[in-house]
């Protein structure tokens, strides 16, 4: 829970303190790609590393894992960066 509110509040400021309004459809394909690459990489390490009869099972679990957890933790960012657009956008109407 504490690395998640972590992301936010780094959403919330990258949302912020960069100036104009952010494209967070980028944002999330880029951090999809990540994902894929990552559960990838962890997927086949847990596959090698594995017992024989549960190395199959194991690589695909480490693969759809880490590329739905990584999804997620992207969404979250991005949650943080529209609302750090949003304070951006409220301050500098004043």
């Amino acid at each position: 829970m504490w690395f998640e509110l972590l992301i936010l509040i780094i959403g919330i400021a990258y949302g912020y303190f960069s100036a104009g309004k952010q494209d967070l459809w980028g944002i999330l394909k880029q951090g999809a790609i990540i994902g894929i690459v990552l559960g990838v990489i962890f997927g086949l390490i847990a596959a090698f590393l594995a017992p024989e009869g549960f190395s199959l099972a194991a690589g695909i679990g480490g693969l759809v894992g880490t590329v739905i957890g990584i999804i997620i933790l992207v969404i979250i960012f991005i949650v943080g960066v529209f609302l750090g657009d949003i304070i951006e956008g409220a301050i500098k109407k004043r």
